[in-house]
């Protein structure tokens, strides 16, 4: 708006006064585009250095308790393990702070270069605008910016992991599984979006409903079809040999109305040395899998109280009060997805300025929306500990006793190197289980 104040002015006062107004009137003439960049760069920014922070923090807390064992800790670990279990805790914290501002770069690169706006006019071009078109283009630029973390995944296993002793894979397995993960994305992913973008299409309004239910719908059939076809792909599941332990285990489950169809061990140290139990799936396709570390690292008793936390989950309806938030959280995105996908600004914003399109919006909504639910990890944090407790508690109800899984928590505590002494805002930030120290007194009340 050239030529916005003539004139002239009386006093200074005046002309600030005809400045500033001629100035929110030029502000108001690209405010749309702008506010959008402005938030997505700030919101990205801020997560980015808050991740950092709070790394930062986290380190100088460990460095500050490293010289000795805490006296809580002096039962379970020597000077020797708890200073590798420092070193360990460091060595992520520093990967993470290095990791962090990469991340940042790399997706702002990818959002203001002008790579969205290029590779959609080359796809399309080449392809045409069908559904299946843009589900592959949608899959495919996730993938190339997935590929930009590949370092730093093989850093990670074949560096860090491998220092401190837990890696057990190989470079050909570690290049396997991100080949199976690439064409699993293919093969699943591709004709679930196109089917996504064919109900934006054919849906009306009310396309982003029809949407989330078939989210929902395909959530529930690959809890079934999960653990008996894909997570086959990258480990071996046998059922647990005849003898005391799988006895116990399934009497166990009797005792506390957890009747599942199998127990299931499961290759785990062939990538790494960590260890953990889970169960999967629902009603008859449910089945409960233990590593064959963690069999290796507990007594019988010890694992015994870690299958009783596992159904504890179960008894006390967690899996199905997060599958609700879970639902509820995706109606929300789906929501706001619904507005964005026919707000032109959104998509000049990332230079599109041709307008964008539903494959672009499902993509640029994928970037971005991990800056705003980042914000909700203390609340979603807070209520898995508290899930956390009330599974231990019914765990040593189940066994008759809190010993067996505070020795077990203790072990694997000691096995996995875990870190002992978090900042109290980092594990009330980010950790989902509550500290040793936070279990064990627990426990010992209960």
């Amino acid at each position: 708006m050239d030529g916005c104040v003539t004139g002239e002015f009386p006093t200074i006062g005046a002309f600030k006064l005809a400045a500033l107004s001629c100035e929110r009137i030029q502000l108001r003439a690209v405010e749309p585009v702008q506010l959008v960049q402005w938030i997505a760069v700030g919101l990205l920014v801020v997560k980015s250095l808050t991740e950092w922070f709070l790394d930062r923090l986290n380190a100088a807390h460990i460095r500050r308790h490293a010289d000795r064992v805490p006296k809580e800790f002096e039962d379970i670990m020597t000077p020797e393990v708890y200073r590798k279990s420092v070193d360990y805790s460091l060595a992520k914290a520093k990967l993470s702070q290095l990791g962090n501002p990469y991340d940042l770069g790399v997706l702002l690169l990818f959002l203001f270069s002008g790579l969205l706006s290029w590779s959609q006019t080359v796809v399309t071009g080449a392809l045409g605008n069908s559904v299946w078109v843009g589900a592959f283009y949608l899959i495919l630029m996730t993938l190339l910016l997935s590929f930009t973390g590949l370092p730093w995944d093989w850093y990670s296993q074949f560096r860090l992991e491998e220092r401190f002793g837990f890696n057990k894979s190989t470079l050909g397995l570690w290049i396997s599984d991100r080949i199976k993960g690439v064409l699993l994305a293919v093969i699943i992913g591709v004709p679930l979006v196109a089917l996504l973008l064919k109900l934006v299409d054919i849906g009306g309004s009310a396309w982003w409903l029809y949407g989330w239910g078939t989210i929902i719908l395909f959530q529930l059939v690959m809890m079934v079809i999960a653990p008996m076809w894909i997570l086959p792909l990258f480990n071996k599941l046998e059922p647990m040999e005849e003898g005391p332990l799988r006895d116990r285990l399934l009497k166990l489950g009797e005792a506390t109305g957890f009747s599942a169809s199998t127990i299931l061990v499961m290759d785990g140290s062939k990538r790494s040395a960590h260890s953990n139990a889970f169960f999967t799936g629902f009603g008859r396709f449910r089945k409960i899998v233990l590593f064959d570390t963690l069999i290796e690292q507990l007594s019988i008793e010890e694992l015994e109280a870690v299958l009783a936390h596992e159904i504890g989950h179960y008894k006390k309806k967690h899996v199905l009060k997060l599958l609700g938030w879970s639902c509820l959280s995706l109606l929300a995105s789906f929501w706001v997805l619904s507005f964005l996908i026919d707000y032109s600004p959104f998509f000049e914003a990332f230079g599109l300025t041709n307008g964008g399109s539903a494959p672009v919006a499902f993509l640029l909504f994928s970037l971005l929306s991990g800056a705003v639910t980042f914000w909700t990890t203390p609340l979603s944090s807070a209520w898995s500990r508290k899930f956390e407790y009330e599974a231990d508690a019914f765990a040593a109800n189940a066994v008759g006793n809190a010993d067996p899984l505070i020795g077990a928590l203790k072990k694997l505590s000691e096995k996995n190197l875990s870190n002992l002494t978090p900042h109290p805002r980092y594990s009330q930030f980010y950790y989902s289980h509550p500290t040793l120290v936070e279990r064990s007194d627990a426990l010992t009340k209960a």
